[in-house]
């Protein structure tokens, strides 16, 4: 086991150390979201609706059952502390049953998806081709959540190099993929948006088994295969209990911005778009931010295990600090730079391509805002996951986007007439509440009940 880290500078090298990789990884898992959308959009447009629509629907899903992979990271980073390899293994093997579980449980709807997609207003082409890819990329949520719980007992463990590494190849497996099976070169035939979802399917079963081999080979110590079928109620019982708040928690942030998505149609077209571009760079640099905040539950998970509240608290410091740099960099660019920012994603012959760059320019001021209070949620979001303390963050999340930032938006938007700003100075409004509440939490209440009272910091 290494030296834990002690001075403000080790704390620093440490969560960079851990969140670099991390980073780069989740900037590889944007890039097969981007591509995904990128050659369907080649291929027509009907199989570009239908599969927007229908990766809306599954990650809504998917979100939820994603909580109880996320549980493993703290889990196993406190057990790894102590060296308790037993409950590492258990947490993990629990994790991976309760995903098994989960996606058995939600997977009847998606073969049944056309008509539910017509019963929500889709075109009968867009509904057909939406129910041909349901069918087939729902057989891949359960190999989908496997690769989560396991990537999470890699990033419990520091092992963030592989994460990375296994997420690259995944991106150019699918690139190619893709373009086999969606446009029928090299002689396969051509799938078009089926073959989008089968190329999916495969590249995380193949994920799978590259970090199952790689863990068994380099942690053999913790004989991750021992006894997959023993069951472990109490084991079970607790990543469930830190679970299931996780992905309610997501799906109430993912939820808030599908449903500022739908407001923002209300206003028309040229906002919807505007606020697509806008939200798409704001998610860009955001994935720093929760690369960060992941560090920040390993670090914190692993001073719980130590019982080391200085090191908790200079912990937390240093991803913080870190966090607040990058989001003043990401203030200054967005500032400066909004329509080169913004004109990357316009067609330049485009007609309304003015009113979409003057109006992305000032939702992209708002941008600048929101990352500021977005980036200090999530970052006392990882910190609190990192103490085990989920459920009252929860509701904290629930209220702050559903009670707080939604009619906050609505209000702005339309009943007081400040359109898309208005918009999304209602969501700033909701994430400040839930920044400062999360915050507040962590520093002033959950650290104690997992630390030695009357620790010196």
């Amino acid at each position: 086991m290494t030296q834990p880290a002690q001075t403000y500078a080790q704390h620093f090298r440490a969560v960079l150390t851990l969140g670099v990789p991390l980073m780069l990884s989740n900037l590889a898992q944007f890039a097969i979201h981007i591509t995904d959308t990128l050659m369907l959009g080649w291929y027509n447009v009907t199989a570009l609706a239908a599969a927007t629509l229908a990766t809306s629907l599954y990650f809504v899903i998917f979100i939820v059952g994603a909580g109880f992979a996320q549980a493993v990271t703290p889990v196993v980073a406190s057990a790894a502390e102590t060296g308790d390899i037993k409950t590492a293994r258990r947490a993990t093997r629990m994790a991976v049953w309760l995903s098994i579980f989960y996606g058995a449980l939600v997977a009847t709807p998606f073969f049944v998806a056309e008509p539910i997609l017509l019963a929500i207003g889709q075109t009968p082409a867009v509904a057909a081709a939406g129910a041909d890819y349901l069918w087939i990329i729902v057989l891949g949520i359960i190999p989908a959540l496997i690769v989560m719980v396991l990537k999470a007992f890699l990033v419990a463990l520091e092992l963030t190099a592989m994460i990375l590494w296994s997420t690259v190849v995944a991106a150019i497996l699918n690139i190619a993929l893709n373009y086999v099976l969606i446009f029928g070169n090299f002689g396969a035939p051509e799938l078009g948006i089926q073959g989008a979802a089968i190329a999916s399917v495969t590249m995380q079963v193949a994920t799978v088994v590259v970090l199952v081999i790689y863990i068994l080979r380099r942690l053999p110590q913790y004989q991750l295969l021992r006894n997959p079928f023993r069951p472990d109620p109490q084991v079970m019982a607790r990543v469930f209990r830190l679970g299931l708040p996780i992905g309610v928690t997501s799906l109430a942030e993912g939820g808030l911005f599908t449903a500022s998505a739908i407001m923002m149609g209300w206003i028309g077209e040229i906002p919807l778009a505007a606020h697509g571009i806008a939200l798409q760079l704001a998610s860009l640099t955001f994935m720093v931010h929760i690369a960060l905040s992941q560090s920040a539950t390993v670090r914190a998970g692993r001073a719980v295990g130590r019982r080391d509240a200085v090191g908790l608290r200079r912990g937390g410091i240093a991803a913080t600090a870190m966090s607040g740099c990058f989001v003043a960099v990401t203030i200054f660019v967005f500032l400066v730079f909004p329509g080169p920012l913004i004109g990357v994603f316009i067609d330049t012959t485009s007609p309304v391509r003015g009113e979409i760059l003057t109006l992305g320019t000032q939702l992209l001021a708002l941008a600048a805002l929101f990352q500021l209070v977005d980036a200090a949620q999530v970052m006392a979001l990882g910190l609190l996951r990192g103490v085990q303390d989920t459920a009252v963050p929860m509701v904290i999340a629930a209220i702050s986007y559903w009670v707080i930032a939604i009619p906050a938006s609505y209000l702005l938007a339309f009943t007081f007439g400040y359109g898309p700003q208005g918009l999304w100075l209602g969501l700033v409004i909701g994430l400040t509440f839930a920044a400062a509440a999360l915050t507040l939490r962590f520093w002033t209440g959950a650290q104690r009940h997992f630390v030695p009272q009357g620790t010196a910091a």
